[in-house]
Formats: C-alpha cells, sequence, structure tokens
C-alpha cells in the first residue's frame, strides 16, 4: 500500500498539501483541533450574521486559481469573485480620504494629483515589483528552503540584486516618491509582515504589485468559501478530514514518527507526518525534547509578525458611503509601528481597519443590516484585559463616526471581541500571534525554520511559521512544496 500520510491541521497550508498528496497517491487524513476548517480562516454565524474570522484581503488571485486547476477545476467553480472598485479607501483625516482605484489609468491620475510628476515613478516603481512578484512566486517561493544551496540556481542567484533583498522598503520607496500619504500607501502592505518598512526588504514590493495592478477581490459568500472549495478538492483526491481532533503527542521510535494520538486518546499510525499547525507549539509542547530541532530559546529570539485586537460587529441599520476595505491612517503611521516592533506595547494613537463586507455582499448580513469587522495591528503577547478591549473598541467607533457622521454603537446588535488570548486558545498561536513569523532579512527563505525535520526523517512542516511565509497565498504555496519535498523523499509506488 502506498505510505499513510497524517497532516495536522486543515488549514491553507494543510489542504493544500492534502490535495497535492492525494493525487500522488498517498493515503492522506487531516486531524483538525478545532470543529470547523480553515485554521484563522474560520467563518461562524450569529443572528443572520455570517462573519469571517481572519483574512479578509483577496490578492494574488492567480495563486488560487493555480492550486484549483492543478486538480482539473477553477475558482469559479466553488466561488464568484468579484472584483473591489475602489479597491479601499485610506482615510488620512476626517475631510482627507483617498479612494484606490482598481483601474491603472486612474491609479495614475491619483498619484500625479497628489504629487505632480510622479507618475512615471509609479511606471518605475510597478514594473520593478512586477519582476519580484513573478521571480517570487514562480522561483524564489517554490524553493523548501533547505540550505543556501536550493537558490544556487543561476537565475535565482543572478536575481538577488535586482530583487533587492539588501535595500529596505522605506529607503526605496523614498527615492522615487516625497508625498507623505504616497508613502503611506505604498507601505500599508508590509505592516503586516512583521517589521517596520525601514527593517523589511524591498523584495516585498512585490505586494504592491499584487495590490494596485492585480486587484482587490472578495469571493462571494465570504473568504470560507475558498476553505470550502480546498476541502472538496482534497476530498476529491482521497483525503479524509477529522475535526475536533487536536493532536497531544508524537510517538517516534529510531528517528521516525510511528503514530499520533489525540486528545481523545485515538492512536493513529502513520508512515508520513506533515504539521501544518502552529510549528512552534507542536515542536515545543507536542514533540518529546529528544525530537525538537529547536530550543525554547531559539524561539524566543524570533521575531514574529503582529497579533490583532478584532471585534465582529452586527449593525441593526446599513452606513452609506462606507467603502468594502477601510484603512484609518489619521495617525501616525511610524509612531504606532514603533509600538508593534521596536518597543512592543499597547499604542496611544493606533492605525487601524475596517471591513464591511456587506457593502459587496448583502448575504452576509440580515437585509438592511451591515456586518462589519474591525482590526487593530498590536504586537504579540502583550497583556489583554477586557478594560483595554473596551478603550480600543471606543476610540476605534469615535474616529469612524468622523468618517462616516454618526455613531454606530447604539445601532449594534451583535458584538465579539477577539486578541491574543484567543490566538492562543484558537491555535496555539506562538505568544499569541495573528500572522506568523515576521518576514524580515535574517528571517527570509533557508533562514526560517525547516520546512523538514533534521531529527525525525519523516516529520514535515507547512504553513506560515515556515517557507516561504504568512498569509493566504504564501501558505498554499507552502503545502505544495512540503508535498513535494515529501515526494521527493518517499515517493509512492504508483
Amino acid at each position: 500500500m502506498n505510505p499513510q500520510v497524517t497532516i495536522v491541521g486543515a488549514g491553507f497550508a494543510g489542504l493544500s498539501a492534502a490535495a497535492h498528496l492525494g493525487s500522488r497517491g498517498y493515503r492522506v487524513r487531516i486531524l483538525e483541533k478545532n470543529a470547523g476548517l480553515g485554521g484563522r480562516a474560520r467563518q461562524f454565524s450569529e443572528q443572520g450574521f455570517t462573519f469571517d474570522m481572519g483574512p479578509s484581503w483577496y490578492w494574488m488571485p492567480e495563486v488560487f486559481e493555480q492550486f484549483f486547476q492543478n486538480f482539473g477545476h477553477s475558482a469559479a467553480d466553488y466561488y464568484e469573485l468579484v472584483r473591489l472598485d475602489p479597491s479601499y479607501e485610506v482615510v488620512f483625516g476626517a475631510e482627507d480620504r483617498v479612494e484606490v482605484p482598481a483601474t491603472t489609468a486612474e491609479l495614475f491620475a491619483l498619484f500625479e494629483r497628489l504629487e505632480p510628476g510622479s507618475s512615471a515613478n509609479l511606471r518605475k516603481f510597478l514594473d520593478e515589483a512586477e519582476y519580484k512578484y513573478r521571480v517570487g512566486i514562480n522561483e524564489f517561493v517554490q524553493k523548501p528552503g533547505h540550505s543556501i544551496l536550493d537558490f544556487a540556481d543561476r537565475r535565482v542567484f543572478q536575481s538577488v540584486f535586482r530583487l533587492q533583498m539588501l535595500t529596505d522598503m522605506a529607503t526605496y520607496v523614498r527615492r522615487l516618491f516625497k508625498h507623505p500619504q504616497l508613502i503611506q500607501l505604498l507601505e500599508f502592505p508590509v505592516l503586516f509582515l512583521g517589521a517596520t518598512p525601514a527593517n523589511t526588504p524591498a523584495l516585498y514590493s512585490l505586494m504592491n504589485y499584487a495590490d494596485l495592478q492585480l486587484g482587490t477581490w472578495y469571493p462571494l459568500g465570504g473568504m470560507h468559501r475558498i476553505i470550502e472549495g480546498m476541502a472538496a478538492v482534497a476530498r476529491e483526491q482521497g483525503a479524509e478530514i477529522l475535526t475536533s481532533q487536536p493532536v497531544a503527542s508524537v510517538q517516534t521510535t529510531d528517528g521516525e514518527v510511528r503514530s499520533v494520538t489525540t486528545a481523545d486518546g485515538t492512536v493513529y499510525p502513520t508512515d508520513i507526518l506533515l504539521c501544518a499547525a502552529d510549528y512552534h507549539h507542536f515542536e515545543q509542547e507536542v514533540l518529546d525534547p529528544a525530537d525538537r530541532v529547536y530550543s525554547e530559546d531559539y524561539w524566543r529570539n524570533r521575531t514574529m509578525a503582529p497579533s490583532s485586537l478584532l471585534f465582529y460587529v452586527g449593525l441593526d441599520r446599513k452606513v452609506p458611503g462606507l467603502h468594502h476595505h477601510t484603512l484609518f491612517f489619521d495617525a501616525d503611521f511610524n509612531r504606532h509601528a514603533h509600538d508593534i516592533y521596536e518597543e512592543p506595547k499597547w499604542p496611544e494613537d493606533p492605525l487601524f481597519y475596517v471591513c464591511a463586507p456587506s457593502v459587496t455582499d448583502p448575504g452576509v448580513a440580515p437585509p438592511g443590516c451591515e456586518n462589519m469587522f474591525f482590526l487593530l495591528p498590536l504586537a504579540p503577547d502583550l497583556d489583554d484585559n477586557p478594560e483595554r478591549r473596551e478603550h480600543y473598541w471606543n476610540l476605534m467607533c469615535d474616529r469612524l463616526s468622523q468618517r462616516i457622521g454618526f455613531d454606530i454603537r447604539p445601532h449594534v446588535v451583535y458584538r465579539r471581541g477577539y486578541a491574543h488570548r484567543e490566538f492562543r486558545e484558537d491555535y496555539n498561536a506562538y505568544r499569541g500571534n495573528a500572522y506568523g513569523l515576521a518576514n524580515t532579512l535574517r528571517q527570509t527563505a533557508f533562514l526560517k525554520p525547516k520546512l523538514r525535520s533534521r531529527k525525525l526523517k519523516n516529520l514535515w512542516y507547512a504553513g506560515q511559521l515556515t517557507t516561504p511565509g504568512p498569509g493566504m497565498p504564501p501558505s498554499i504555496i507552502s503545502g505544495e512544496v512540503a508535498a513535494r519535498d515529501i515526494f521527493s523523499a518517499q515517493p509512492t509506488h504508483a
């Protein structure tokens, strides 16, 4: 019989790996801790509102499409995509707002309006960002990252300087643009990568290409529709998916995993184990000490991407003039970034984000109501309590009121908070992080925690704490890269 693979975690990485391994003939079983699939991309419903719990930005649509095409499908077989126009709104002040358009012509006009003559530099910026995106997606992130030798391929090596790995994002953007709002607009995508723009490689301007050129999209029914589609593909390839099955221990002999045991005492023998859940928790809390590659000191010295304070909110009325995505940059960008990355603390005057999917998709709220999602980026590992949450809820509502002209609080019929504590409880998230490992230069590519264990020859990892990094598209790619590496090491008999 072909090898039995056990995958821990049914998020993007786990489902991607399951589909790819199943298509190669492996017998695949996924063990998911929670009652629902998706990891951070779970969904819940209350009082007629349907809330996506995590990711809300659909960028890099070709990565999703490629996943489904690998198995003879299209994303359209599982969900309908809508391109948002404007892509999003940025609020710089009560009467100072910028709508980021979906069309290239309008985008160039916006830059010219804010900084005359800047459209030529925008063309240069986007051309370079496209190159980084194409090389990054087709070459760079496809490597398993075992060592620097993975990048010895001449095409990749020759691209290192054009990828601007050694230039930081802040310096790069300021060489081309002077207007503070344009600088913030171009730097905002890296805010969630785990470092200030000054400490993030300019490679990640590839995210600006994904944002400004490839567009911002939304799957009708919510982001969880992607998970539903991926799970359907994984099952079609033969994967068995079991929920409410947290893995409690791993049994090993002679440097190999033999079985895993879940919290209810069920033992699952396995030939190959792939952890697509929290790498730190699995290694430090589930594996025996003798089977761990990294020490707790190693993990303590990693730079984590941010955590978040989230509120899922249902209103009994619509909000005129609200966009699907609104970024509130009406505070000091650098000061908030400093409070996340340099001197971790609760911010005094934070930036935040509001998503209102019911603006695009009325089906996620009862008739005449609004579905809203508030997100405030925070440093991981902060002291979290109800009083702090209430303070920041009121702070965000006050600033939203300036934007929309009325106070939403009397119209709230449902509200649920979510922060460090819940990230730990639901996902075993290290230090309560929301976005995984920071994409700093010292934690890029082969410098991340390894995809393959050096202690156990049939243990692999995938997801946001290993190659290639956090986010939906990288996690989908991570699962595929891990599956390819498993096949190269332990191929099926087929």
